[in-house]
């Protein structure tokens, strides 16, 4: 993701709603606080994400990323992660075909190096599937941290270094976007944590440097478009400021 525009995605005319829409899908397995056990917070998680998917694109928005499992995640229990890499099998066996259908392009951000090969498979799979799909991109964050992934593109860059590929003098902020992991995707407009948190956790700290962030007390099993509209609303109230520059967030 970059600041640099990205090709326009067929949708609906809706000049009020951001483009791009990120959300940390807090609240699920908290079994204690959302009063559910974990396997099923996880799987009306995965519910909830299929509604705002469909209510994304009813809403106008392009771009939808979603923060499904953070590199941090490897410390949680074994059998939680089961779930959460069983829930993941399932969601792209049984709905792959729904999204293609509907024209959704599925992105995967993320590291791969270590996970299982059937999970890598899975995630090729989406992304070749749908790659030509225009209706609503739907980016996954599976496996993700946004350290490493500026750590990973300053490792590139160090290596075009030491390789006599670029000059030291040409590296700016531009350039180490460019070498993020989905540097044609523009930055998220607006920035949801469910569940009442309010932190990023290392999801898109280089791109969130502009981004509107709401913070919901809603449970991410709970969460559904009359949620996401009510994040919206309040992206449209504020004046959003560029360096000093201020744009309204709606006309």
């Amino acid at each position: 993701m970059s600041n640099a525009a990205a090709p326009a995605t067929e949708g609906p005319d809706r000049s009020d709603a951001p483009a791009h829409v990120a959300i940390i899908m807090d609240g699920t397995g908290v079994g204690r606080r959302a009063r559910l056990p974990r396997a099923e917070g996880h799987r009306r998680g995965v519910e909830a994400l299929r509604r705002v998917v469909r209510a994304s694109h009813e809403l106008g928005i392009r771009y939808l990323t979603i923060f499904s499992f953070s590199s941090e995640n490897w410390s949680r229990p074994a059998s939680e992660i089961g779930d959460l890499f069983g829930l993941l099998r399932r969601f792209i066996r049984n709905d792959l075909a729904s999204l293609h259908r509907d024209g959704v392009k599925v992105r995967i951000i993320g590291e791969r190096e270590g996970l299982e090969s059937d999970i890598c498979a899975l995630l090729n799979e989406a992304e070749e599937l749908t790659r030509d799909n225009t209706r609503l991109t739907l980016v996954v964050a599976f496996n993700y941290g946004s350290r490493q992934e500026i750590a990973k593109a300053a490792q590139k860059l160090a290596r075009e270094v030491a390789e006599g590929k670029r000059d030291p003098s040409t590296i700016d902020a531009e350039t180490l976007g460019a070498h993020l992991d989905a540097p044609d995707i523009p930055d998220p407009d607006l920035i949801i944590r469910t569940s009442g948190e309010q932190r990023l956790s290392n999801f898109l700290m280089w791109q969130a440097a502009y981004s509107e962030l709401v913070f919901v007390p809603i449970h991410w099993p709970d969460f559904d478009k009359a949620a996401l509209e009510g994040a919206i609303a309040e992206f449209a109230r504020r004046e959003r400021r560029f360096g000093g520059l201020v744009a309204k967030t709606a006309s």
